[in-house]
């Protein structure tokens, strides 16, 4: 679980003003761009690791439909965000790194060009 972990946090270290840092008031890694938040990576109230990103409301529906370790955003809004239950993921760290660099990208785009420009 932690090279999964480490692996997710690298990965996204390595996008244009990403951070990755630990907010020890909600007790998880706080993933953001110009402090706006595109990832939370901590554990649930159970203790298991969860991953919980941004997506678009469809393509979110459609993920916790299709499976059990998606589901609705721990702690954040159900329509736009979701969590993956890690410990027993269906996909791969690769697959997860997909998710979390389109809730990079989604979270990006809410930003004026002006500021979007400084990361392409």
């Amino acid at each position: 679980m932690k090279n999964k972990i480490q692996y997710l946090k690298d990965t996204a270290k390595t996008w244009p003003g990403a951070t990755v840092d630990y907010r020890e008031d909600w007790d998880c890694d706080y993933f953001a761009i110009e402090k706006k938040c595109f990832c939370m990576l901590g554990t649930n109230k159970t203790g298991d690791w969860v991953m919980t990103v941004k997506g678009n409301p469809e393509e979110n529906e459609l993920l916790r439909e299709q499976y059990s370790d998606v589901v609705p955003g721990y702690y954040a809004n159900k329509t736009h965000w979701n969590s993956f239950l890690l410990e027993n993921s269906s996909f791969t760290e690769e697959q997860l790194a997909f998710f979390l660099k389109k809730s990079y990208e989604l979270v990006l785009k809410k930003f004026p060009k002006k500021v979007q420009m400084k990361y392409v």
